[in-house]
């Protein structure tokens, strides 16, 4: 009889404890290699295939399709080699630029048929403990490994230890944790009600619920973050714009790599930074430090079929504006492919936002928790603009800078704001960072 291994939900870096399963991409019965990808989850942070690090026979999977799991949890079961030989290794590259969360040696045994709770539907075998366990007893160990599930039961005054959890042994998931919220916010609290709370509406006729979850969960939690810990304030100016198209068409038509808009602004933000390091900063709330990071990790804001999310170029202020345009074009790509790994998506320090692209003017940009500032940048139009003194029609562009008001003060935005206008109206201004 072959060995048969466990293959769990690997750590995904980054503060990640939890991924919904988008698509399988192996059959219980299906022969697998070693590293080859077995299932499509999507996290908080971006959506990728996981490689299994066993090959053999799948036996089990765990799991359907829209499924959310925590880190740790079994995905599937493989058969491998001869009865007492050791399993292949595998490489340990469960995901790209991730290793296993278990050494070789750790690696339990189970049997190769349904795990209790219910035979298998189609194949697959349903998720370990499917019947929610026992609560846990006060004052016992609470079954909860997702930082992001302590912190929704401690901000809604949820004693996790009088809870039981739908997850694997136990564990107590994000939903397990919503349920309780919702069903009885009062006790779960421990408070009172001094009055009955106001009736929930019936869903209405045709009423949609989209669940906060995924891409889109994390993009709700960040912005209300950042709007709860964050005091911004944002400033804006109008800017002539015709200079830095024409610089632009001109370099473009000299041949070699085109140039995009978004590198040319970027560059004005490596440089404005340069200027004023300290809206390329953030808060160390406990320290009651503020932070002034040495490289520029730019990111910007680009919107997907899932959602919006925000990659980060890294060291952009070492790069030219041919680099910075080879960049954008590969992290777009990835963005809207669902690529993009954990890593692309974080660790930024400031971030544009070109919101010009859907036709619209101004914003008020939300900083993107934990940096410091956001510039913003609506879209370039022909409007009546004084110009040597003379009415004329120009390229118009409205700039904004929404800072966190901890770093610096209205006179430092204001001067950066204003740096990067005089750059977008005289693209000479850069010559002089170059």
């Amino acid at each position: 009889m072959a060995q048969v291994l466990e293959f769990k939900l690997p750590d995904l870096g980054e503060g990640l404890t939890e991924a919904e399963i988008v698509r399988w991409l192996v059959q219980v019965g299906d022969v697998v290699a070693v590293d080859q990808p077995v299932v499509e989850v999507e996290t908080a942070k971006a959506s990728v295939e996981v490689p299994c690090p066993y090959g053999g026979v799948v036996t089990a999977r765990y799991g359907e399709e829209g499924t959310e799991l925590p880190v740790g949890a079994p995905l599937l079961t493989v058969a491998v080699g001869e009865p007492e030989a050791e399993p292949e290794s595998g490489s340990g590259n469960v995901l790209v630029g991730y290793g296993t969360s278990e050494a070789p040696g750790r690696r339990r045994r189970v049997r190769p048929t349904a795990p209790a709770g219910g035979a298998r539907v189609n194949g697959t075998a349903p998720a370990p403990a499917a019947s929610a366990p026992a609560a846990t007893a006060p004052g016992g160990p609470v079954p909860v490994i997702s930082p992001l599930v302590r912190r929704l039961a401690r901000e809604g005054g949820l004693d996790l230890r009088g809870l039981a959890g739908s997850g694997p042994d136990g564990l107590i998931l994000r939903a397990d944790v919503e349920r309780a919220l919702r069903a009885e916010p009062d006790r779960a609290r421990g408070r009172t009600a001094v009055a009955p709370a106001a009736p929930v509406p019936a869903p209405g006729a045709g009423e949609v619920r989209v669940p906060l979850k995924g891409i889109r969960g994390a993009v709700a939690d960040k912005l209300s973050r950042s709007r709860r810990e964050i005091p911004d304030a944002t400033c804006w100016v109008d800017a002539d714009a015709t200079e830095l198209m024409r610089a632009r068409a001109a370099m473009n038509a000299a041949g070699g790599p085109k140039i995009s808009l978004l590198a040319l602004l970027a560059r004005v933000c490596t440089a404005a930074l340069a200027r004023f390091p300290e809206l390329n900063s953030s808060v160390d709330s406990e320290a009651r430090e503020i932070v002034q990071h040495p490289y520029v990790h730019l990111g910007f804001a680009a919107q997907t079929d899932r959602g919006l999310v925000v990659p980060v170029v890294r060291d952009a202020h070492a790069r030219d504006a041919e680099s910075l345009t080879a960049e954008f074009a590969r992290l777009t790509e990835a963005a809207r492919t669902g690529t993009l790994t954990p890593g692309e998506l974080t660790g930024g320090t400031f971030t544009l936002n070109n919101y010009g692209v859907f036709g619209v003017d101004g914003s008020t940009p939300i900083v993107n928790h934990p940096e410091a500032a956001m510039l913003g940048v609506g879209r370039i139009v022909p409007k009546p603009w004084v110009h040597e003194g003379e009415l004329a029609v120009r390229q118009v562009v409205q700039l904004s800078l929404t800072f966190d008001h901890r770093v610096c003060d209205g006179g430092t935005a204001g001067g950066f704001l204003r740096y990067v206008a005089d750059c977008v109206e005289q693209p000479a201004v850069l010559l002089r960072t170059l």
